[in-house]
């Protein structure tokens, strides 16, 4: 496990994200400017009930416009395609890329952000969970076999499987996985190679992790190789409470949320960036190594200046590490 700190930013591909009358092709000066900045990495976000350029599409663009930056989903959601179709784009995205790839996925959860994306898709609701590992599992079988093959999986099974195209790393791009629930720890623990919750508590972030951990270790897994993410909603303000009033507004027009509601289950945090680093601080302390940001403001002018802000975090940060030890 990498002891740096690894700052990360949600590109704001969402339509509400962008102002009225900006070109969403500027999008790709966010993803330059966010590689120039030292950003680690780069994510899109996955839906068909909000508006929005789709998550792959817009990493391709990225690709072709950054050089080292990784190119991440936050999180892609399988159940939206195909399941070999969406190996073949996975792989080809990680070829192009020059490795450059990670995969976060999710099943969704209730409300307008995971029964109707399966409605959507014709796939029941039920059984969702296994569903995704399967579909992991057969990207990954996918990626590692150069010859025609079969697989026979819990949910999916394909007697004929056709040579796919080779992804840049052996054995394909790494895949985390959201979710904080007891089942979905485990689940991450034996299965996946990281983790990217978004806890609104630094306590239960920390017992997470620890369970993510002993589920690792008990695979037969080193579960220090697991990277361990962290998603947080965050604007930087020197007025903590005008900040708050603007989240609100984000969180409102975006994901239809009060600020209640989404507070109750994620990190959303205003302040300067001393105080987003104290707020951050805990959750570094607790073994987050890998940290998210999605910036909570409704236009691409304003993105774009938060994003210089926020930068300044991961420095801050790393600053600190001597006085931490995960």
């Amino acid at each position: 496990m990498e002891d740096d700190i690894r700052l990360g930013v949600l590109l704001p591909t969402g339509q509400a994200q962008w102002g009225e009358g900006t070109d969403p092709r500027r999008l790709t000066d966010f993803a330059v400017r966010a590689e120039r900045l030292g950003y680690a990495s780069v994510w899109t976000n996955d839906s068909l009930v909000t508006p929005r350029i789709e998550a792959l599409v817009m990493l391709a663009t990225a690709a072709a416009v950054t050089e080292g930056v990784t190119l991440g989903t936050a999180t892609l959601m399988p159940v939206l395609r195909r399941p070999v179709q969406a190996a073949q784009s996975l792989a080809s995205l990680d070829l192009m890329s020059g490795g450059r790839l990670t995969v976060a996925v999710g099943a969704g959860f209730p409300g307008r952000f995971g029964r109707p994306l399966h409605e959507l898709s014709e796939v029941p609701w039920e059984g969702r969970f296994a569903r995704l590992d399967d579909t992991v599992a057969l990207w990954r079988h996918i990626w590692s076999n150069r010859e025609p093959s079969s697989y026979r999986g819990p949910v999916l099974r394909f007697e004929e499987l056709p040579a796919g195209i080779a992804p840049y790393r052996p054995g394909g791009p790494p895949i985390w996985l959201g979710g904080a629930t007891p089942a979905a720890l485990a689940r991450t623990g034996r299965l996946y190679d990281g983790w990217l919750p978004y806890p609104p508590d630094p306590a239960g972030y920390g017992t997470g992790l620890a369970a993510v951990r002993e589920a690792a270790a008990g695979a037969g897994r080193d579960p220090m190789a697991l990277t361990a993410g962290l998603f947080a909603t965050l604007l930087v303000t020197d007025d903590e409470e005008a900040g708050m009033r603007d989240l609100a507004e984000y969180t409102r027009a975006v994901y239809g949320m009060t600020p209640e509601e989404a507070q109750r289950i994620q990190l959303v945090a205003a302040g300067s960036p001393s105080s987003l680093a104290d707020r951050l601080r805990p959750y570094v302390e607790a073994g987050a190594r890998h940290i998210v940001c999605r910036i909570g403001v409704l236009d691409l002018r304003s993105q774009l200046e938060q994003l210089e802000r926020i930068a300044e975090l991961g420095k801050t940060l790393n600053a600190l590490r001597p006085e931490y030890a995960a």
